[in-house]
């Protein structure tokens, strides 16, 4: 906290405005301990307090700048304005309203998360897509850095195809529980994000096109990894093709008979898989069943009622 009053308060003095570091630090400590607020939101909050105060406009304090094109690799400091050149590898569904798009950008160096807020009102960008981040800030949690899209931030498309650095990662164990969001899915026609009762976060109700993945949790008896499926692995892992799904869904007219079909054909089963880290989840590249008898711990995980997301 100290550190973002010290920064909330050197920029205020750039405009010629005193503002009392034990004041933001009041201030910061209300809303990140007492509250529970992010501490970027928090930021945000004290420096919209403190504009409205001193009558400054927005568009003064956040000044248009130019910062330091980095590569994802480089960030490892939080509260930095950076450039970012990369392509987005995925795009995560969200639940909140303040979230306009969250996923994992990427470049040669390897990926990071980013957050684009709803207020920033920025154009979408979609899955695959290569874009010049401009003026975006760094922030951290738990360790692992992030960077925010805000309105003072800038995306511009690139033509170019920015190919994505990653170092591969193997993990064995067995499958304790394949999530929801898994099997037959829609996704939107327009960002490719996985629909949620028939809406996208981003485009609202759209005619979706179907897909199919696995989302599951592997578990060595040590600890536990998430691991994503795309079509192509999944089609080949289960033994069904996108065509096959369709027709059961359409028969049982459910499209949770093909989650069913696929928890009853890997839950409980030891796999190995490899594949690219992208945050918590391992995107798996190949996959291959590991025979060998279920430890007791394992029993015991998959005895209970519901097995816990990750």
């Amino acid at each position: 906290m100290k550190e973002i009053a010290t920064k909330i308060e050197a920029r205020f003095c750039e405009l010629g405005v005193k503002v009392q570091p034990d004041e933001i630090e009041t201030r910061l400590d209300q809303l990140i301990n007492k509250f529970k607020v992010p501490p970027e939101e928090a930021r945000r909050n004290v420096i919209n307090y403190f504009l409205k105060v001193h009558n400054i406009p927005r568009t003064e304090f956040f000044e248009k700048r130019e910062t330091p094109q980095v590569k994802t690799s480089e960030i490892k400091e939080d509260g930095k304005w950076v450039t970012v050149r990369g392509k987005i590898v995925q795009l995560w569904e969200s639940n909140q309203e303040s979230i306009a798009q969250a996923g994992l950008l990427g470049d040669e160096s390897g990926t990071i998360k980013f957050t684009k807020w709803t207020k920033a009102g920025l154009p979408s960008v979609e899955e695959g897509k290569s874009y010049l981040f401009k003026n975006v800030i760094t922030s951290e949690w738990q360790g692992q850095f992030n960077i925010k899209l805000n309105k003072t931030s800038e995306i511009i498309p690139l033509k170019e195809d920015i190919e994505v650095g990653s170092t591969p990662v193997e993990f064995s164990g067995a499958i304790v529980d394949v999530q929801s969001g898994s099997g037959l899915i829609k996704r939107c026609p327009e960002c490719n994000r996985a629909l949620v009762k028939g809406a996208c976060g981003e485009h609202g109700k759209v005619e979706g096109i179907y897909d199919l993945r696995i989302k599951a949790v592997l578990d060595d008896g040590e600890k536990v990894q998430d691991i994503l499926l795309n079509r192509e692995i999944t089609e080949a892992l289960i033994g069904i093709t996108l065509d096959k799904a369709k027709e059961m869904a359409t028969e049982a007219l459910d499209q949770a008979v093909v989650l069913d079909f696929i928890k009853n054909r890997l839950v409980g089963r030891y796999f190995m898989v490899s594949g690219a880290k992208l945050d918590r989840f391992i995107l798996v590249e190949t996959i291959k069943q590991d025979v060998r008898p279920i430890d007791e711990d394992i029993k015991r995980l998959l005895a209970t009622p519901v097995a816990q997301e990750a």
